[in-house]
């Protein structure tokens, strides 16, 4: 009797290990977990709980056996460490490694992208179609002043800190998170070389940032936009008045206006650099990279006056006198009159 029940355990033994290597196989495979046609990436919600977890992997994974899948996951505590994020599953994983990308954050970053900004909405609304915070957030947390006046910014000026370029982060990034992670950005972009280049214009970066806001929207040819900001920069050393024509649209909140009259530079503002010397409260866009090196390295001449050249060409003549200025103005005005251009 003894023998025989040897006989029968020793199979069974076997049987049960084959089924333990078995299913360990399994779970170390790849081919248990793959992307379904058409969801290349998913996105995992701050805040979800694992039924909602298992719901948008169903919607986005093919998963093979959602039990191994279950298994692994709470063998690894997964459903109490879930962690937010925009994930990715190339090709062909096995249920152990899919795991463990989940439990550990292993996100793939996505990029941001801005330029031609003028405000903070409009910034908002961009970043907040690529990040988890939304628009509101982001405009919300940039409208308050109190979250960043430590770091020396006010809300006029407050739009220099976003310089235009394409940057990674994380899905998963909070308006918070987006400023600091920007203000970073914003300082590595100021130390060394930049900073030398201000302090020998006399200028503070943020001082630059605005000039370069005026040039960027004043100037077509980008080749033009060294010389314009030394024109400005002639005016500040003289003590005029910058008379910048974005800054008057930026007062206006009219960007429409394609000419600038008295009417309009009779405008109660503190941007109204046609009444009040100096710089504005702050700049009237995003300051470009290229416009903020146009102002560091602006050209070294005389000129004081420039206005469009009246073929349209999109490049400006240059003058060193108001006599000079006036006729080349009047030019460009009769030209803008011969197209019907009254406003």
């Amino acid at each position: 009797m003894k023998s025989r029940l040897i006989r029968w355990i020793l199979p069974a033994g076997g049987l049960i290990v084959i089924f333990i290597l078995f299913s360990a196989s399994r779970l170390f495979m790849p081919g248990g977990i793959m992307p379904k046609e058409g969801h290349p990436c998913f996105f995992i919600p701050t805040g979800s709980s694992w039924e909602q977890v298992i719901d948008t992997l169903g919607r986005n994974v093919n998963i093979r056996n959602q039990r191994i899948f279950i298994w692994t996951a709470g063998k690894k505590n997964y459903p109490e460490h879930i962690k937010p994020g925009r994930y990715s599953v190339t090709g062909k994983m096995s249920y152990n490694a899919f795991v463990n990308m989940l439990r550990a954050g292993r996100q793939v970053p996505v990029k941001v992208t801005f330029n031609n900004i003028r405000n903070i909405y409009e910034l908002a609304g961009k970043a907040g179609r690529q990040i988890e915070a939304d628009s509101a957030s982001i405009a919300g947390f940039l409208s308050d002043p109190a979250n960043y006046v430590k770091d020396g910014f006010t809300r006029e000026n407050i739009i220099s800190v976003f310089i235009p370029d394409t940057y990674e982060f994380y899905w998963n990034t909070s308006a918070e998170g987006f400023y600091s992670r920007m203000l970073k950005e914003y300082n590595r972009f100021w130390s060394g070389e930049r900073k030398e280049k201000a302090e020998a214009l006399n200028l503070t970066p943020l001082e630059v940032s605005i000039l370069a806001s005026i040039v960027d929207d004043e100037v077509a040819k980008a080749e033009e936009k060294p010389r314009i900001a030394g024109v400005y920069l002639n005016r500040l050393r003289r003590g005029m008045l910058l008379q910048a024509c974005p800054t008057i649209k930026f007062a206006l909140n009219d960007f429409t206006i394609t000419r600038v009259l008295k009417k309009h530079i009779e405008v109660d503002s503190p941007y109204n650099t046609y009444k009040h010397k100096g710089f504005p409260p702050g700049p009237i866009g995003c300051p470009s990279k290229e416009g903020i090196d146009a102002v560091l390295n602006a050209e070294k001449h005389d000129y004081l006056f420039f206005a469009a050249k009246a073929d349209f060409s999109g490049y400006h003549n240059f003058s060193r006198t108001l006599a000079e200025h006036n006729r080349y103005a009047a030019e460009y005005q009769r030209e803008l009159d011969r197209r019907k251009i009254f406003k």
